[in-house]
């Protein structure tokens, strides 16, 4: 998903420098979004990652 995100951002980026203000805010918006959901991703399997962790300890 991170890799999706990144992607965007790069569409984002080449559009924004061609002057297609349109796409260049779309694919940030989609790359936003999808940023923001690996990360909460993330955050929600570190969580369980620690909680499990102190468990079998």
């Amino acid at each position: 998903m991170l890799k999706w995100a990144l992607i965007f951002f790069v569409i984002s980026l080449i559009s924004g420098f061609f002057g297609f203000s349109g796409v260049s805010v779309a694919t940030a918006t989609i790359a936003r979004v999808l940023f923001a959901i690996f990360l909460i991703i993330f955050l929600v399997f570190l969580v369980l990652a620690v909680m499990a962790g102190n468990a079998v300890v």
